[in-house]
């Protein structure tokens, strides 16, 4: 088994009230401390087959322009998804199967474009726009009982389980490999940075307060008592750990190198970019209502986060 990540975004951020304020409020937290961020998610090579954990962003979604104000920014483009993957030594056609940690469009964002591929998806995600009109998919309702400290997983291959893990969203899930003695945790967004998970706290984002918590809960009891490789999407913290094979240490945690965004002023385009789920506000499909416009307890249409998770364009 070999595990790699597939990169496609860098430099961007996530601010602390974004990463820490879900429980206490993002009041409490300093808005200047801003923590690395990026975009990759991540490919299992078991030799006679190869497996994706989520999907990237679709192509052709634009950048964000982030400001002194942006609570998050997830980076600027080094490539598409599909680029990215090509760049690893791989084609779309040799994909088998995928296993999507949850439907927001920087995980699914590419699904269609793998033919041979059977999606794994928690059942109760299968409703999500981002999901409809494929043909391929395959529910999961979890029925290989407990994964340890985990209440219900499915086994998809000898040593990959998708694990129960609702809270970020309804049906969200995370995907452990066990290769060589260790736990490779491949997970969406049970946080956004590292940091997070040794501070316990909750990002600002999820459908249900109580799962995140239960979820956040069982990952750190899970990390304290199994030797894991902790591999996120939103910061190069994940790709970094997997790279070293380092094993989580709740008691020691990883130094933090802040982000150091700089906040170029550059021609906007008007459309509006969600920096949660990837969806794009274009003023032009809305009968020319500008963004800043609409009324401020306007929602994003797919993941009902409010106007201040919106970056320009």
């Amino acid at each position: 088994m070999e595990i790699k990540a597939v990169k496609f975004r860098k430099d961007g951020f996530y601010s602390q009230p974004f990463a820490f304020g879900g429980e206490e409020g993002m009041d409490r937290f300093d808005p200047n401390i801003r923590y690395r961020g990026s975009l990759q998610n991540y490919l299992i090579d078991l030799g006679s087959e190869v497996i994706l954990v989520d999907t990237g962003l679709p192509a052709g979604t634009p950048e964000e322009h982030p400001d002194e104000t942006s609570l998050a920014f997830t980076g600027k483009d080094i490539c598409t998804y599909l680029e990215a993957l090509a760049a690893l030594g791989y084609r779309p056609e040799q994909v088998t199967a995928i296993l999507l940690t949850h439907r927001h469009a920087d995980h699914s964002g590419e699904l269609r474009s793998f033919p041979n591929a059977k999606i794994y998806a928690c059942a109760d995600e299968l409703s999500a726009d981002e999901l409809q009109g494929l043909p391929n998919l395959v529910p999961v309702t979890f029925t290989d009982g407990a994964y340890y400290n985990f209440p219900a997983c499915q086994k998809i291959r000898e040593g990959i389980y998708l694990i129960k893990a609702k809270g970020h969203t309804n049906g969200n899930s995370i995907v452990i490999a066990e290769n060589d003695g260790l736990y490779y945790m491949l997970h969406g967004d049970i946080t956004y940075v590292d940091e997070a998970l040794y501070e316990n706290k909750l990002s600002v984002v999820f459908d249900d307060p109580i799962a995140a918590r239960e979820t956040l809960d069982r990952v750190r009891e899970f990390v304290k008592n199994h030797p894991t490789v902790y591999c996120g999407t939103h910061t190069p913290q994940g790709y970094e750990n997997l790279e070293a094979k380092r094993i989580v240490d709740l008691d020691h945690p990883t130094p933090t190198v802040l982000a150091e965004p700089e906040f170029l002023v550059k021609t906007k385009s008007g459309k509006y970019v969600c920096s949660i789920c990837g969806y794009v506000y274009d003023p032009a499909e809305h009968d020319n209502v500008a963004f800043e416009d609409l009324p401020a307890d306007w929602r994003c249409p797919r993941c009902k986060q409010p106007k201040d998770k919106f970056n320009p364009a």
